[in-house]
């Protein structure tokens, strides 16, 4: 993967994520503060200071998932190049993302356990759901390929990863008491199969 492109550390709308606390600064000066942390992309707010015209949300959105997981590579102790990642590295991203969730999910003690909609509070955790995290790999999956990355190496795609996202589905599903099952699509009714003309009396 010689020729996958680095991350750009310069970009000024880039999350970056600091390791040492657990909690969200956003960025507001110009100067550059190695103690400042912005919002990882999928917890940042859709608003952005300075959209892009020519870009659509998407694109934006897989930028700055992009930048973000650039930071997070540079901050792990040992550094780690992207030629080097892999899905066990993707797995250890998502899981540090569960700090910045805003999803409760119940766990099997608790009495709202596969309750939609709990009538009072509960010391559950929170954490990224489902949908927001199946996103997030979908979004960088396509932006590692098009960094130059060779789609049988890209580390978005890796089993592991499919299975990790299977799993909180699944896990997620049953805690909060919502069906993650995408809605099958009703078939038109066929018509009948058309009659055989009967036999011919004059014969």
């Amino acid at each position: 993967m010689d020729s996958l492109h680095e991350f750009d550390p310069s970009n000024e709308d880039s999350a970056s994520i600091n390791f040492s606390t657990n909690t969200i600064i956003t960025n507001t000066n110009s100067t550059h503060n190695p103690n400042n942390i912005s919002v990882a992309a999928t917890m940042a707010s859709s608003s952005s200071s300075s959209p892009s015209s020519t870009l659509s949300r998407y694109e934006n959105q897989k930028r700055r998932d992009w930048n973000t997981f650039g930071q997070y590579l540079r901050n792990h102790r040992p550094p780690l190049s992207l030629s080097r990642c892999s899905g066990a590295h993707v797995l250890e991203f998502l899981r540090y993302l569960d700090q910045f969730g805003k999803t409760k999910v119940h766990t099997q003690l608790c009495p709202f356990f596969g309750h939609p909609n709990p009538p009072a509070p509960c010391p559950c955790p929170l954490r990224q759901a489902w949908g927001s995290l199946d996103a997030l790999i979908g979004r960088l999956r396509a932006a590692f390929e098009e960094h130059g990355g060779k789609p049988e190496a890209n580390p978005f795609g890796a089993r592991a990863v499919r299975l990790y996202l299977r799993e909180v589905r699944d896990s997620q599903s049953k805690a909060r008491g919502i069906s993650y099952e995408k809605k099958k699509r009703k078939r038109p009714p066929q018509p009948p199969p058309a009659l055989p003309p009967p036999p011919n009396a004059s014969q």
